[in-house]
């Protein structure tokens, strides 16, 4: 087996490695207009934004699931921005180009890679988090509006939202995955109430959200009426192939290698210990396996084949990454491990290695994103591996 990329990919590599020793630096970090016109070369190069045409802003490149897999490596290597983040970028966006109309991806798609327009996702809902179709927050048409009321839940940075993709019930006598549309809403108007929940590390990204009679215009639908829950599969298979990526927990990677290497006890750095680097060592192991299946995964789709039961389990395995490697930092942090996060208004010097308790803490909130690692579980066995769903107890 050759798991080479070829003499093609390694020179596309070095091209890309070439651009940024010239075009990025560090102390742009921090710099928001350094790394806004950063992305607009990078977008000229055709390194960012790929996939979408020129004419919403994008860089409109051919594609190529390798060269992607590149870009994003290297970008990652050197801490360099790549395509702006969050539910808008990584979910909202790719099903509009997948399955919305001309007028809403010319509208929206151009403020979104711009990060002139922020959303949210309006999917889970009290008593409906995994089984995502039983919601029950409702829309019914008033003439040239959809009027929304009910609740959702545990929605990432509603706070700072503009505008939210939500699904909602538009036909209470249909099947449940039957009656769901997809609608667009803006969060800025009267009849929508963000109340942050505060959570264990002392952050409050996670929201509940009231709606009580929050109106929409008739035609912010993705989809038809009643096929909310086919485009939300779409979107849920975009944030999960972006929970699954090798280049997060590849730099993730870096980061324990680092703390290994710098925290000393008993006079000796604790990646010296034999101990430490077999746990190192077969996280690295895990990364690589994930990573290689990746490589093949993108080779067969390119080629227009069909990759397998693995096309099912990149999310699941990187979170299960994620979870070796906070258990791991954990380990070495020690007492410092023991403290709360650092927050934003920290008085005092924070210990070096308390930030970890974040990522600790956050890996095991990675595991509910996008759909629960047992929901994940299901998925591979029952559309992977076509097992039989399992019988309900009487």
């Amino acid at each position: 087996m050759d798991l080479n990329i070829g003499a093609e990919y390694e020179g596309f590599r070095a091209e890309v490695s070439g651009f940024l020793a010239e075009s990025w630096k560090s102390e742009f970090l921090g710099d928001k207009d350094a790394q806004d016109a950063f992305r607009r070369e990078a977008t000229e190069r055709g390194y960012l934004y790929r996939a979408i045409p020129r004419r919403f802003g994008g860089s409109e490149q051919s594609p190529d699931p390798i060269r992607a897999r590149i870009i994003r490596e290297e970008f990652s290597r050197v801490r360099a921005p790549g395509e702006v983040t969050g539910p808008g970028m990584g979910m909202l966006l790719p099903t509009l180009l997948a399955v919305g109309e001309e007028w809403q991806q010319e509208q929206f798609i151009p403020r979104i890679i711009s990060g002139e327009m922020k959303w949210c996702q309006g999917y889970s809902e009290p008593g409906s988090g995994s089984d995502l179709a039983s919601l029950r927050t409702r829309a019914v048409l008033d003439g040239d509006e959809w009027v929304i009321t009910g609740q959702k839940v545990w929605t990432s940075y509603a706070h700072e939202a503009d505008f939210m993709f939500i699904l909602v019930r538009t036909d209470p006598d249909a099947p449940k995955h039957k009656g769901i549309s997809y609608l667009l809403l803006d969060m800025r108007q009267p009849g929508v109430e963000v109340r942050p929940l505060r959570q264990m590390t002392g952050g409050s990204e996670f929201n509940e959200v009231f709606l009580d009679g929050a109106r929409t215009p008739r035609h912010w639908i993705v989809g038809k009426p009643g096929e909310g829950w086919a485009v939300s599969k779409s979107t849920l298979k975009f944030e999960r192939d972006g929970i699954g990526s090798t280049a997060t927990t590849e730099q993730a990677f870096r980061q324990v290698v680092k703390l290994a290497s710098e925290t000393r006890r008993n006079g000796r750095p604790l990646i010296a210990r034999d101990d430490v680097r077999q746990s190192l060592t077969q996280i690295q192991g895990y990364i690589l396996a994930q990573k290689y299946s990746t490589y093949r995964q993108s080779s067969m789709n390119l080629a227009g084949k069909h990759a397998g039961v693995i096309e099912t389990m990149g999310k699941l395995n990187g979170t299960q990454i994620g979870h070796r490697i906070a258990a791991l930092a954990q380990e070495l942090a020690g007492d410092d491990a023991m403290l709360m996060p650092p927050g934003k208004r920290t008085p005092g010097r924070v210990r070096p290695n308390a930030k970890w308790v974040n990522q600790m803490i956050g890996s095991l909130g990675i595991a509910i994103a996008g759909g629960t690692s047992n929901i994940q579980r299901n998925v591979i066995a029952e559309r992977g591996l076509e097992l039989p769903r399992e019988e309900k107890q009487a």
